[in-house]
């Protein structure tokens, strides 16, 4: 008979065990939960960074990258945090979520407060940077307005030799071959707009704006391209010139030293120190659009309008360019090509037209360009450069360096003038009147038809035969007095 054994009861844990098992699952989802919020608002916080940073370089603010590893230590849990009781839980998920909404009301607006706060002390200490005349609201902006051939590359160099201004060779180019309008009309306003706000965001040493009209674009702030680069000093000098890279082709290269591709952010910090900025344009043909410049309090505004004989500037222009001149040539080879000729004729009235109503509006000292114009003559400045130079420095607010003086008596003086259609090495004296003997009378006939209001009021006497062309004894320059508006 097989025994039989009692049967065997089902384990019970004691109710107060099983309370506790239940808060216990009860306390792991929590944390679980939270675990996971915390998580999420980790890369929220994350998220916003990068959009800030987007943001902010959107509107051409460079600013320093944010650690985007960094977390809120205030929610960050410790690594033996225990959660001691529900209520510590929900207070801890309130206090979360109270973050979590005000977050979600700055993001893609403004920055987060440790960022900002970041950002005010590097300000700050930009500010500091700065030389004492600059923080001091003695800081001038001069804009060298004028054409191509008018001398503007010599007269440049008037601001570029002097250690404390920075300098830049016609920065806007970068724009002209980048952005294109057609020549009249609403599309001349549109480019004047554009030259003038790239302008704007120059003479507060915005240099990243240029980035945008370089090609190729350039890369992490460096680029080979910036034009005319060893024409401004200032980025050809240290801590702008950084070592020298083997095998990188730099287009538009330093000219007194090998330096590597120009660092974007480097330029920026180095016009920031300078005293005073400066730059040369021959790409602003409307005075009146540069209102809201002289008009802003952040700028100190000086226009130096260059003007010279359009005479001379036709001369030069067919020997610089001589691809964009062959009617011109053909016209003076056969003359057979009059409805070609027209055309020219047009475009060489509109220029001179232009010029005349900018002068005439600098002249007449509207409130806004009261004591920020002066109208120079390149002729002046050819004749007694070292007394116009004072005068222009004088007219900036800016006193005049010897290192300046010494260039402009070496370079004015020179022997032979150089074959390089660049050059501001030159005998300046007997330069700036060697066009009347190589131009033909009929050519200069065809400008002072076109030209003869603009040369009447900058006081350019009009040649009444081949004779009185190419006499020496006959001056073609009335003599003037500075054009100071103050």
């Amino acid at each position: 008979m097989t025994p039989s054994f009692p049967m065997e009861k089902s384990f019970t844990l004691p109710q107060d065990c099983r309370d506790f098992l239940h808060g216990l699952r009860m306390r792991s989802k929590y944390a679980l939960f939270l675990a996971f919020v915390v998580i999420v608002f980790v890369f929220i916080e994350k998220e916003n960074k990068i959009i800030s940073r987007v943001a902010n370089t959107l509107k051409q603010i460079p600013q320093a990258l944010a650690d985007a590893n960094s977390t809120d230590p205030a929610l960050t849990l410790a690594e033996n945090a225990s959660l001691l009781s529900l209520s510590e839980l929900d207070s801890a998920f309130a206090q979360l979520r109270s973050r979590l909404h005000n977050l979600s009301l700055q993001l893609g607006v403004e920055p987060a407060e440790e960022e900002a706060t970041g950002e005010k002390e590097e300000e700050e200490e930009e500010e500091e940077e700065r030389s004492p005349s600059a923080r001091a609201g003695n800081r001038r902006h001069v804009l060298l307005m004028a054409s191509t051939r008018t001398g503007s590359s010599f007269v440049g160099e008037f601001f570029n030799q002097q250690g404390n201004i920075f300098y830049l060779f016609e920065p806007l180019w970068h724009i002209e071959r980048t952005v294109s309008f057609e020549p009249g009309g609403a599309s001349a306003a549109g480019s004047a707009l554009v030259y003038r706000d790239v302008l704007k965001q120059l003479f507060l040493c915005d240099l990243y704006v240029l980035e945008h009209f370089i090609s190729p674009l350039p890369e992490d702030h460096l680029t080979q391209f910036m034009f005319r680069r060893g024409s401004s000093r200032s980025l050809c000098e240290d801590p702008v010139c950084t070592p020298f890279v083997k095998k990188v082709f730099e287009k538009y290269h330093c000219k007194n030293r090998r330096c590597g591709p120009l660092n974007v952010t480097l330029a920026a910090e180095a016009c920031r120190r300078k005293e005073h900025m400066a730059l040369k344009a021959v790409r602003i043909r409307q005075l009146e659009f540069l209102q809201p410049l002289a008009e802003d309090p952040r700028l100190d505004l000086r226009i130096i309008q260059l003007v010279r004989d359009p005479r001379a500037v036709l001369a030069s222009r067919i020997v610089a360019f001589a691809g964009k001149y062959e009617t011109w040539k053909k016209w003076l080879t056969d003359g057979q090509d009059d409805r070609l000729r027209e055309d020219e004729v047009q475009r060489l009235r509109g220029n001179c037209e232009s010029i005349r109503l900018s002068a005439e509006l600098g002249l007449q000292q509207p409130a806004w360009l009261r004591g920020r114009y002066m109208l120079v003559r390149y002729e002046d400045v050819a004749r007694r450069p070292l007394q116009k130079a004072r005068e222009m420095y004088r007219f900036a607010g800016i006193p005049l360096t010897p290192q300046v003086e010494d260039w402009i008596q070496k370079n004015t003086q020179a022997a032979r003038d150089s074959s390089d259609v660049y050059s501001t090495q030159k005998n300046s004296s007997e330069q700036f009147e060697k066009w009347r003997f190589s131009m033909p009378f009929k050519l200069a006939q065809v400008v002072q038809a076109a030209c003869s209001p603009a040369m009447r009021l900058f006081g350019y006497k009009l040649a009444k035969d081949a004779a009185s062309l190419t006499n020496r004894s006959i001056s073609l320059l009335e003599e003037r007095g500075t054009f100071w508006v103050t």
